[in-house]
């Protein structure tokens, strides 16, 4: 099938399936295990794309995919965003261990833990970071001891998104202590609902979190659970944040960020408009900065991903988009603040709307971003040693 038939199946597709009150609200589910979700319009759209393998398009159709190219793929993201349509499903599942699964995963692996994701029936977290152990994240400590059919471990992680609603961890556990750290960790699957796993809520600065710190207590992960060799996890680990970090639907997209235009429309409001320009100079070259810094990432992204061939995850270059985009998220709402005065710092319910109180917890929560994912810091030694090959 040629691109433009492609895109004309598509187009129609998307018209006569995509609720109409579905449309413009930028959803993201994480899954329907244990959160209710009461529109039957979302159901019917998440129904419809898990069908047609739109949930997870670039991965193989017997893993509940569409098999899309690279190419498709971009279409696809083209034509959900001409009537602002978004995929039903942006979950840790989709995003980081599927794909990371369909790299080192066994076949029976693959079989049983892919579909479920596709369709959105489990929910994952991710356990890597410990209380003594998050920029350097090989120095973990959580152990894992293989006992029969099993791997017992003990520990804890910290700083884990979802985990008070995950089905299943994604976890990096210390199995040879007389190794060398990196060469000492293995990558395994931990079911989350089993004793031995305890989850406590971790309260935030935002006033809204999605943060835990997890033990395990003689937790357990079957031995057939263990992604690729023992002793190997660091690589696979690795692996799974260039994954992460690279955002294959921002990657194969070049549409417009919505943050664009949110930020010309409140500098309009606040500053008014002289000859259909925002009025202060100053603000108006901010946020014209911004917007050539953000299309300068997307297609970049987008180059990489090209270069990198047909649905390949880059390499290391996926410390720079990390980098620069977390820094952007931060620029972005540092603007939006600033146009919004003292009005954009609210936190009583009593004096601020939930739209002002709402971004203010944008503001608390974007601060964290250059931390998340592993930090700014740590991007900038990744792009020196392995995009730009400099000394150590």
């Amino acid at each position: 099938m040629t691109i433009a038939k492609f895109r004309l199946e598509t187009r129609a597709w998307l018209e006569e399936n995509c609720p109409p009150s579905t449309r413009g609200q930028a959803k993201v589910y994480e899954g329907v295990t244990k959160i209710t979700i009461s529109d039957p319009d979302t159901l019917l759209w998440i129904e419809r794309m898990v069908e047609k393998g739109w949930t997870v398009p670039d991965w193989p159709k017997e893993y509940g995919g569409a098999g899309l190219t690279t190419e498709e793929y971009a279409v696809l993201m083209e034509e959900m965003s001409r009537i602002e349509a978004s995929l039903p499903l942006e979950i840790f599942g989709t995003s980081m261990i599927g794909p990371t699964l369909l790299e080192f995963g066994t076949e029976e692996q693959k079989a049983r833990h892919l579909p479920p994701i596709a369709r959105g029936d489990v929910v994952w977290c991710q356990g890597y970071s410990e209380p003594g152990s998050g920029s350097d994240l090989a120095s973990l400590q959580t152990q894992a001891v293989l006992e029969g059919d099993n791997f017992v471990i003990n520990g804890s992680k910290i700083w884990t998104s979802g985990a008070h609603k995950a089905d299943w961890m994604f976890i990096l556990v210390r199995t040879d202590k007389d190794a060398s750290k990196h060469d000492g960790i293995s990558f395994m699957l931990l079911p989350m609902d089993q004793p031995g796993v305890t989850v406590q809520p971790i309260a935030m600065i935002s006033g809204v979190s999605e943060f835990n710190q997890v033990f395990f207590d003689n937790a357990k992960a079957a031995r057939g659970d263990l992604v690729d060799e023992l002793n190997r996890g660091w690589t696979v680990g690795k692996r799974l944040l260039q994954h992460e970090r690279s955002g294959m639907k921002s990657l194969v997209s070049e549409s417009s960020d919505d943050s664009d235009n949110s930020l010309v429309d409140e500098a309009r409001k606040f500053l008014g408009e002289i000859n259909g320009k925002i009025a202060d100079p100053v603000q108006r070259n901010q946020i014209i900065t911004y917007q050539m810094n953000q299309t300068a990432l997307r297609l970049t992204q987008r180059r990489v991903v090209e270069e990198s061939g047909d649905g390949a995850t880059p390499g290391p270059a996926t410390s720079i988009f990390k980098t620069v985009n977390s820094e952007l998220e931060q620029e972005y709402i540092s603007l939006l603040t600033k146009l919004n005065g003292s009005r954009a710092f609210g936190v009583d319910e009593s004096v601020f709307t939930p739209d002002e109180i709402d971004m203010t917890r944008q503001f608390f929560f974007t601060r964290a971003l250059s931390i998340a994912s592993g930090s700014n810091e740590i991007q900038r030694n990744i792009i020196a040693k392995r995009v730009l090959g400099l000394p150590d």
